[in-house]
C-alpha cells in the first residue's frame, strides 16, 4: 500500500485521539483506512 498525509475536515463531531484507527468507506467498500497522526482543532 501507499502512504500519504492528509487533512480531514469532518462533516459531524466525533470523539477522536491521536493513535486512533479508522477506515474511510464509499458505498459500502472500504477505500482507505488509516491512523490519527495529530489533532490540529
Amino acid at each position: 500500500g501507499d502512504n500519504v498525509a492528509i487533512t480531514v475536515k469532518l462533516i459531524a463531531p466525533i470523539a477522536m485521539e491521536e493513535g486512533l484507527r479508522f477506515a474511510i468507506r464509499e458505498g459500502g467498500r472500504t477505500v482507505g483506512a488509516g491512523v490519527v497522526a495529530k489533532i490540529i482543532a
